[in-house]
């Protein structure tokens, strides 16, 4: 009798030790496989940029002295042509997209086409503010009139005086077509109707989706 019960306890001490190490092994199988996906986020997240959403502009006047942040233009606009102003060294800026952005912001893209016989810059872009002067020739110094509101939105930008805009180098080439992008503090919701102006190139009206 005492044999028989040796022989079952031994039994099922042989079972519990097998269902121990099965379970040993699955919580380590799974403890490698979180490891490995957790490199892989951490790299995908590091290959991301620094991407934020800027904040708009708390006092509606248009200034912007803390916008965080170094944001890309979206898709390049449907394709659509919004407006059009030609003028300084046949210059033409046409407007593909004004689009109002989940955070309070404004972001209007379009391109940049050269006519002219020569390449052609103009460090009188980046405006007259000195806080932007750091940005050369770029979209820094462009701003926003709307009519309804009474008010001017100038370029959002960050603590160092980085526009959120598009920088153009050494200059536009001669016959040479470049995208562009500007963002802004997000105007009244009831304004559908913004001017955009830069530099002494006319006012373009573009309408905002």
């Amino acid at each position: 009798m005492n044999e028989q019960m040796d022989l079952r306890d031994s039994k099922s001490r042989l079972i519990l030790i097998v269902v121990a190490l099965g379970a040993a092994l699955v919580i380590a199988v799974a403890s490698c496989s979180g490891g490995g996906g957790g490199g892989d986020g951490d790299g995908a997240a590091g290959n991301g940029g620094t991407s934020q959403t800027p904040a708009p502009s708390g006092d509606g006047d248009g200034e912007q002295d803390d916008a965080p942040g170094d944001d890309e233009p979206g898709d390049g606009g449907s394709g659509e042509v919004l407006a059009e102003s030609t003028g300084e060294d046949s210059i033409t800026l046409t407007f593909t997209r004004a689009q109002r952005e989940a955070g309070g912001f404004l972001t209007v893209e379009g391109t940049i086409q050269n006519n002219g016989s020569e390449t052609w810059f103009d460090v009188a872009w980046a405006g007259a503010e000195r806080e932007l002067r750091d940005n050369a020739f770029s979209m820094a110094g462009a701003s926003l009139v709307a009519p309804e509101e009474g008010k001017r939105y100038l370029i959002l930008r960050d603590t160092s005086g980085r526009c959120l805009c598009t920088g153009f180098g050494p200059g536009i080439g001669q016959g040479e077509t470049v995208e562009w992008f500007a963002q802004f503090p997000e105007p009244d919701p009831e304004t559908t109707e913004v001017q955009f102006q830069i530099g002494n190139m006319p006012p373009a009206t573009i309408e905002i989706r």
